[in-house]
């Protein structure tokens, strides 16, 4: 599916799951041909019980739905969960299941990260928020800082034309339902970007690097596991350096300790060409935003480290409206006043010496990690029903697919 740029959506910001689930569950249950859902992530919690009532309620009343989550991230669902699915008509993929070795999951990369949502071809969500309650504030400290957003308007279509292709590149061949003509929602401009491991693995990268080579004033970018390659790096710091003001806000509550030593140690590189590093510590930070000159934004799936940006399938919008512009920068603007530590370099340095090493080495490492990980036999991409799921075929399992 090409990248087009559609005029005529409206786009509203959803921030948290606070916001996200109640809009989600609402568009589900006003659905009358069609719900296509792919996501990472859904636990057998309060969350996951809620989607899976709304879905088997679409199901049930005649509503064609197919939900595809990855065999990684949704790896714990009970049988009584995905049985009350299929039994209701709902069409549930795996992405890449694969049987435990020593109770452990083996299908560690080449993810299906993206979290995509349309009904009916006319109501869209895309974002970072996966279906768990660890999303929502009353789950403690270690729930999750992150958006979403819900798009009516040309470009819900391409969204169903990319969760159709998916089904269709991996082996399922799901009923093509006619679909409705475009209307006119909004004023703002936006682009589906998808990541892939085919023609189109650089492309949300691509547009991160436009949006910061053509930043003239300010550029913010929130990202939960922040370790780019050189090509990132480097625009960020020659976008500092030619008087942009370049805002980070990372991780200072992490989920995954190991993921925020790797963006600490890229601290002093940044910081010495006056990038400016806030690390958001109210609780960790899942988000995956960008804002550039109040007028370009991004809000999608799409992490800025070598998972996302070289074997996750990854989906991101890409926004060009002042208004939503204007107010995703403004409410990090409070984010970062209100909720971060700004970092210094002196607090950048301390351990400089040791951490210099780990800086040269693991970029090397990980220039090359790709390549490596995508050669690994478990790491194969393919769509396979529930059945199966014991290591033995599926006896409708689709082809397998590098």
């Amino acid at each position: 599916m090409n990248e087009r740029w559609h005029a005529g959506n409206r786009v509203e910001l959803l921030v948290n799951g606070e916001a996200f689930y109640p809009r989600v569950f609402e568009a589900i249950a006003r659905a009358r041909r069609e719900v296509l859902l792919e996501t990472f992530i859904i636990y057998e919690d309060k969350v996951g019980l809620a989607l899976r009532k709304a879905l088997l309620a679409a199901a049930r009343r005649g509503v064609r739905v197919e939900l595809i989550v990855d065999g990684y991230g949704t790896a714990d669902l009970g049988t009584d969960y995905i049985g009350s699915l299929l039994e209701a008509g709902v069409r549930l993929h795996l992405f890449d299941p694969r049987p435990r070795l020593l109770g452990l999951r083996t299908n560690l990369f080449r993810r299906l990260h993206r979290k995509l949502l349309v009904v009916d071809g006319s109501t869209a969500f895309v974002g970072g928020i996966n279906f768990s309650a660890d999303h929502l504030a009353d789950f403690g400290a270690m729930a999750k800082q992150d958006y979403a957003v819900l798009v009516q308007g040309p470009v819900a279509q391409d969204i169903r034309q990319a969760s159709l292709a998916l089904l269709e590149e991996y082996g399922s061949t799901p009923e093509r339902l006619p679909p409705g003509l475009p209307s006119l929602a909004g004023e703002t401009r936006a682009c589906l970007v998808l990541r892939d491991n085919g023609p189109r693995s650089t492309a949300i990268e691509r547009h991160y690097l436009a949006a910061i080579q053509g930043a003239r004033r300010r550029l913010t970018i929130a990202n939960a596991y922040f370790f780019p390659g050189y090509r990132l790096l480097r625009a960020l710091r020659q976008a500092a350096q030619r008087g942009v003001e370049v805002r980070l806000i990372l991780q200072g509550l992490p989920d995954m300790p190991l993921v925020r030593l790797c963006s600490k140690l890229l601290y002093d590189t940044l910081l010495r060409d006056g990038v400016r590093i806030y690390e958001y510590c109210d609780r960790p930070l899942h988000g995956k935003v960008a804002v550039a000159d109040g007028r370009w934004a991004t809000v999608g799936s799409s992490n800025l480290d070598p998972l996302s940006l070289s074997l996750n399938l990854e989906g991101n919008l890409m926004i060009d409206d002042a208004g939503f512009a204007q107010a995703l920068e403004a409410h990090l603007d409070a984010l970062a006043r209100d909720n971060c530590r700004r970092i210094s370099r002196k607090v950048a340095r301390r351990g400089y010496w040791w951490r210099a090493p780990l800086v040269f080495l693991s970029f090397h490492f990980l220039r090359h990690f790709p390549a490596i990980a995508g050669q690994l036999p478990a790491h194969r991409q393919k769509l396979r029903s529930p059945r199966g799921l014991d290591g033995e075929p599926a006896a409708d399992a689709p082809r397998v697919r590098p």
